[in-house]
């Protein structure tokens, strides 16, 4: 199996959780990760709209062979933007919304030709990027909380 499959893999244990927690209930879903930080459903929506701005602002202009937009952002705004959408959202919604967006970027990657996943690009703010190590950043990413939602699930 090559490396993207492997990456593509890894990256797809996130629907598989996100399908998990779906079966739990609202006070899953409200439950903080810990005493004074974000809830699960915070937490979730948090991934959802980086995989939406990831997707939008440069794998789908990798793929259409566009000129990147991805920038490095005011992390702290762009997440508190992301919380309080979650407040938004019903758990379902929020559910299908997170699911469609991983697996249009997971389609997007699979699909793109070995000499454009392996292309270092520049992205709006004159940086490089490359797809691999996106995914690599973004696995990590997704990791870190799963656990944090792991022991949430756990406790009960």
């Amino acid at each position: 199996m090559s490396d993207k499959q492997l990456l593509l893999n890894e990256y797809f244990e996130w629907i598989d959780k996100v399908g998990e927690f779906a079966e739990q209930g609202e006070s899953y879903w409200n439950r903080p990760i810990a005493e004074g930080k974000w809830t699960v459903r915070d937490v979730v929506c948090h991934i959802m709209c980086w995989d939406e701005y990831f997707y939008n602002e440069a794998i789908a202009k990798v793929s259409a062979g566009e000129t990147l937009t991805v920038k490095h952002l005011d992390y702290d705004a762009f997440n508190e933007d992301s919380r309080l959408y979650a407040k938004t959202l019903s758990t379902e919604a929020l559910v299908n919304q997170t699911l469609a967006a991983r697996e249009k970027l997971i389609q997007t990657i699979e699909a793109l030709p070995e000499a454009l996943y392996a292309k270092r690009y520049t992205d709006g703010d004159g940086h490089p990027f490359e797809v691999e190590q996106f995914m690599r950043d973004f696995i990590w990413h997704d990791k870190h909380h799963l656990a944090q939602l792991n022991k949430v699930l756990q406790e009960g």
